[in-house]
């Protein structure tokens, strides 16, 4: 992925100023076999891209919100009493052609989003009407008089009529996964993400839908932001070659307006508030609480790693250096509804998302943020790649990645993994435990590991960044398909109050050669202190 300067000062001034394919936002009138749609105009993704081009020439002009003290006032409850009437679906009655919703604007969804379908080339614009929806007496929604349009869109099961994809909010979008079940979000663009200075969110403007008769469907979009443009291509298939899930296929040509200082393409989005390697430091009946257990990398030269998440102390941002990386995803691993015991939301159907590049990306590293939490209702959790290249005014950048929406990721496992890290005291027990020293306990699958036992010589390669390690030693357990790895970490060195964190790098090898992935943790002398004071 090679940024490109752009010298092209090509002003599309006519679709611009005169709407060429953005139509003007008029209120048009419902009718009974749908919703009534504007004129056609010529519409293609080169287009859009022109227009996202030049659209970067330019200085960025937020969107008008007239009405903001009414959107202030649709709060949650009142936004959750707005139904968007059944008989104006966008391709509803079509076969098996995904039909289309739109969502009402509200206190939490105020930026507008123009929404226009797509059939032989041509565009039509979907215009914000009142009578589009269901609005109870007394609900604020009513006076909504002056909006260019919606908070986004749902995409329906042509048989089922459940929802399968959402764009909601102008910037994020969810699918339903391989599951049926809603959880971790992708955004279009991450732009100084868990820096110290304040984060800018790109915003999708405006969605071109082109659907197809099996019920995939193509959305393109429009980015905008203060620092960045952006034309996106996002096709979305269900079920491909035979395997539950989503599958999108996503092209975006991204125009850089000012200088990024961390760059953020294909981001995740997702939850951790605490798992087996944390519970101690949640309030909390269930067991684990979380979208996404891990971060997973699949590195060019052929290393795969495993970052189990944190819900830390304080804001972190990890940068793990990954040239051509083959892909990388937020997961989930723990499958099993025992380890949740909830069944509200249903943790253990939540999709993993894998993203991978389509070509080399080059220099750089896949970036994880994590957020301090307190509870389930924040997305605390972001991944995405950042270019080793400083992302500069003027820069241009062509995109294609593939993003699965799946149980696991697509690629097939190449040697044991990780699927649970515990924490204790640690020592022998039956011996006085070391004042501040703890036992990092991990479970592995056992592929590849089948043919070994305890006389094997399958051992610990482990390293840390602080502290002391000791007491390594990796087994099968009885009566499972799984082995497990332990070792000590005595941090007693470090001064009193210093919470700097402790990194350390696990991999089970056997002469030399490695037999799993490679996992990578991060432990804060802190939140040992806190569970290591359980034993007082």
């Amino acid at each position: 992925m090679t940024p490109v300067v752009s010298d092209r000062r090509t002003f599309l001034g006519s679709l611009l100023a005169g709407g060429g394919f953005f139509l003007l936002p008029g209120l048009a009138a419902a009718t009974a076999k749908g919703p009534a749609l504007g004129q056609p105009e010529a519409f293609s993704f080169d287009l859009l891209k022109e227009m996202a081009r030049s659209l970067a020439q330019t200085a960025y002009v937020p969107p008008a919100l007239p009405d903001a003290p009414v959107l202030e006032r649709i709060s949650y409850d009142y936004h959750n009493q707005i139904r968007y009437r059944d008989d104006q679906t966008l391709w509803a009655d079509q076969g098996k052609t995904s039909p289309v919703q739109p969502f009402f604007p509200g206190t939490y969804f105020r930026q507008p989003v123009r929404l226009y379908a797509v059939e032989d080339g041509q565009a039509r614009e979907l215009g914000f009407d009142l009578n589009l929806f269901e609005i109870p007496e007394g609900n604020p929604a009513r006076e909504l008089k002056h909006t260019e349009g919606f908070a986004g869109f749902r995409v329906k099961d042509a048989e089922t009529g459940l929802d399968w994809m959402a764009f909601l909010g102008a910037s994020y979008w969810r699918t339903s996964g391989y599951s049926g079940q809603f959880g971790l979000s992708v955004r279009g663009l991450a732009l100084d993400s868990g820096m110290e200075t304040p984060e800018e969110f790109p915003m999708f403007t405006r969605f071109w839908l082109e659907p197809s008769e099996s019920g995939d469907i193509t959305a393109y979009a429009l980015l905008e932001s203060p620092r960045a443009t952006g034309a996106y291509r996002i096709t979305s298939a269900r079920n491909v070659d035979g395997r539950p899930g989503i599958v999108q296929e996503v092209s975006a040509a991204l125009f850089l307006r000012g200088d990024i200082g961390r760059l953020g393409i294909a981001p995740l989005t997702s939850m951790y508030w605490f798992g087996k390697n944390n519970a101690f430091i949640a309030p909390d009946w269930r067991p684990e609480v979380h979208d996404s257990d891990g971060l997973e990398i699949h590195a060019a030269n052929g290393e795969r790693i495993w970052r189990p998440l944190n819900n830390p102390p304080r804001t972190m941002a990890n940068t793990f250096l990954s040239p051509g990386v083959k892909g990388f995803g937020l997961m989930q691993r723990e499958r099993s509804f025992e380890q949740y015991q909830d069944d509200g939301v249903f943790y253990e159907k939540r999709a993993s998302v894998f993203v991978e590049p389509a070509g080399d990306w080059g220099d750089g590293a896949v970036t994880l943020i994590e957020l301090r939490t307190d509870d389930e209702i924040h997305d605390n959790i972001g991944a995405f790649w950042t270019p080793s290249a400083p992302a500069k005014a003027g820069q241009e950048y062509d995109l294609h990645y593939r993003l699965s929406w799946l149980e696991d990721a697509p690629a097939a496992p190449q040697g044991a993994r990780f699927v649970a890290t515990r924490l204790g005291a640690g020592g022998i027990p039956g011996h006085p435990r070391p004042p501040k020293c703890v036992k990092v306990t991990c479970d592995l699958e056992n592929l590849g590991l089948e043919m070994f036992d305890r006389t094997s010589g399958v051992t610990v390669d482990v390293s840390a960044s602080r502290g002391v390690t000791s007491n390594t030693v990796a087994y099968p357990v009885v009566g499972t398909n799984r082995w497990r790895a332990m070792v000590d970490v005595d941090y007693a060195a470090l001064d009193e109050g210093e919470d700097e964190p402790i990194d350390l790098r696990i991999c089970l090898r056997r002469n030399e050669a490695a037999l799993s992935e490679t996992l990578l943790l991060q432990l804060f002398p802190s939140q040992l202190n806190r569970l290591l004071s359980a034993r007082a």
